[in-house]
Order: structure tokens, then sequence, then C-alpha cells
């Protein structure tokens, strides 16, 4: 199925140098005025000619929401499927082909509350696919009801006196679950959230990106303290392997850890230096540290991060699945479908 324009234009010479105009589709594009998915978007098609990849070898899957109309603008193949069920029919797509690259974009909404089943099960699967989350922490397509990751106490159409649930932490739960490619970044930051792709696309098994995106219309500024130029200094730390965890507009603020716990310190006292500071370490197997990373929201005056929380080796579902068929292909030869039907517990109704 196609959610597209035809692929009139599919690479015929390997050679051909791809840019983002080959990515972009003649489809209007039909996102509020101002809306974070167009940087989304933007950077996605940015990116994709840097891959190496055909486009007739990338597909897009979507569920139901704004995001969701992804797969329109993506001069690919795409599937804008059904509500919470991106990561179950990308999962089908890639054990029917496991030759193509899947992406699956989503919502909040969409991927955390009827879809939060398939997305912890393709994270425990670690099948090779890539998803990005649209965290903007409300309902949009909807009208502004409160999401799964609304802030506890939110004022929406759907609470109106405040939301009394508490929220997912999106890096939490895919870490929890057994995601091997896990990270974060703004919608604001395109350099950033370029990288995250690259390093995304470039992982073998569950790639898992959340984005914090701006709905400008149901949930403007949900994010600001971390995208404004005065603020984010000092209210983002960014994660970089093998290095100190440091922020502030002067570099002179930092988190020690104090057993399991994380502290801040003050780099300018004398007390502290950066070589007592918490040092990044993204290949770590113990995902303690992680989940430690995904509660500073949890925290106050703690910082957010962004960049990549964790990345692990093991194996896919879709290369133990071949590799089993195989083996099993070897050992007894090509089966018949008719057999299967015939064999076992079957009976005749007179």
């Amino acid at each position: 199925m196609l959610t597209n324009e035809v692929m009139k234009s599919a690479v015929a010479d390997e050679n051909v140098k791809l840019t983002a105009k080959d990515f972009a589709t003649n489809q209007d594009v039909r996102w509020c005025p101002g809306c974070g998915d167009y940087s989304i978007l933007a950077q996605v098609q940015r990116v994709s000619p840097e891959l190496g990849i055909p486009k007739e070898k990338f597909v897009w899957v979507s569920g139901i929401g704004c995001s969701s109309r992804f797969p329109y603008y993506m001069n690919t193949y795409g599937f804008h499927s059904i509500h919470g069920r991106a990561p179950a029919i990308a999962t089908g797509v890639k054990l029917a082909n496991p030759e193509l690259s899947v992406w699956v974009a989503a919502g909040d909404g969409d991927l955390l509350s009827i879809g939060g089943n398939h997305f912890i099960h393709a994270c425990r699967r670690n099948i090779d696919l890539k998803v990005i989350l649209f965290n903007n922490r409300i309902y949009g397509l909807t009208k502004g009801q409160y999401s799964p990751t609304s802030e506890k106490g939110k004022k929406t159409k759907s609470s109106p006196y405040g939301s009394i649930d508490f929220p997912f932490l999106p890096v939490n739960m895919a870490v929890a679950s057994g995601a091997t490619f896990v990270a974060r970044s703004l919608d604001r930051d395109p350099k950033h959230l370029q990288a995250m792709m690259l390093r995304a696309a470039a992982h073998h098994g569950l790639a898992f990106i959340e984005v914090y995106q701006n709905c400008n219309i149901f949930n403007d500024g949900a994010y600001e303290p971390l995208t404004d130029k005065e603020t984010k200094a000092d209210n983002v730390v960014v994660l970089e392997h093998g290095k100190p965890l440091i922020y502030g507009k002067n570099n002179d603020k930092g988190i020690r850890m104090d057993g399991m716990n994380p502290v801040i310190v003050d780099l300018t006292t004398g007390e502290y230096s950066v070589n007592d500071l918490w040092i990044h370490d993204e290949f770590d197997e113990n995902p303690g540290r992680s989940f430690v990373l995904a509660h500073f929201s949890d925290l106050k005056d703690f910082p957010t991060p962004i960049g990549v929380f964790r990345q692990i080796q093991k194996s896919t579902y879709d290369g133990d699945l071949f590799a089993q068929l195989d083996e099993v292909t070897k050992l007894k030869g090509k089966g018949k479908l008719e057999k299967l039907f015939r064999m076992g517990n079957t009976w005749e109704v007179a």
C-alpha cells in the first residue's frame, strides 16, 4: 500500500546523489502553522539522503494523530495505519521484507495509550525498527485532552480540574522494555535532532528517539525553558559518551553521583571539580543509570537530559527468526503448505 505519491523517482542509478527534496512529496503539509512537526519532518528529509539507502527501501508507518500524517509527506513507501498499531504493522513489514529500513512516526497519545502494549513488545523483541515519538504532552488531533505524558495536575478539556494521572516517562519505558538504542532530542534543536536520527539509523535493533515537540495550539510553551536561548543552558544537560554531566550558561554546574542518587554541584566554589562528576556511559549494560537520568524530570531543579541515554548490542528478533528458519530448512527441507494444514490436531466434519 502506498500512502503518498507513486514512486516515479525511484533511484535507477545508485550513484545518483539524493537530496532532501527527493524525499518531499507533492502533498500539502497539513499541520498548524508553527507546529513542531514541521521541524521533525525537515530533519528527517535532510538526514535521509545521508543514509545511503534507496528511497524504495524506506517505509514509514504511523498510527493516528497529528504526527501520523508523516507518511504522506515522505516520498517513500508508507502506511497510515490505525490507532496505536504502528509498531505491530511495522513489525510485519520488517518480517515480510527484512531488507527494508522501517521507521515509525507516533505521538504520545498514539504510542503510549492504546499503542502501549505494541510498543513494549516491539522493544522487548528488539526488532530492527526506528521509532520516533512526537511528544507534545497533549492530544492534539482530538483538540486538547491530556495524554499519557501530560504532567500531573494538567488542566485540559478532559481534565478541567487538573489531571490526577502520573505521566509515563517514555525513555524509562523504552529502556525497561528492552530497546537497545534510546535517545531524546528537541524539535527546536535541528542539529542535535539530525545527529540523533543518524545515530538511530546506524543502530541495528530497536532504536527509539523521544522528541520534545511543541503544540502551539493546545500546549504552547510546554518545553520553552528547554528551547529558549536565555534559559536552555540552565535547564538542559547534553549527554555525550565519556564526558561529564556539565551544564549552565558558563558550564558552572554539574551532576555527581552519591551512590545511586544524583546531586547537583556548583563548580565555582572549589569544593567540587569536573573530576568529581558523573561520566556518561551510553554503552553500560546495566540500565540503572539510564533510569536515573530518565527520572531527572521528577527531581526539583534538575536539568533535562538530551542525547543518547543507552546503546547496547544484542540479537534482533528479525535476525533470529530468519536464522532459525534457515537452520530448520537445512535440517528438514522446505515444507508444503497443504501438509501443514493437514498435520496435527485436525478433523473432518461429516
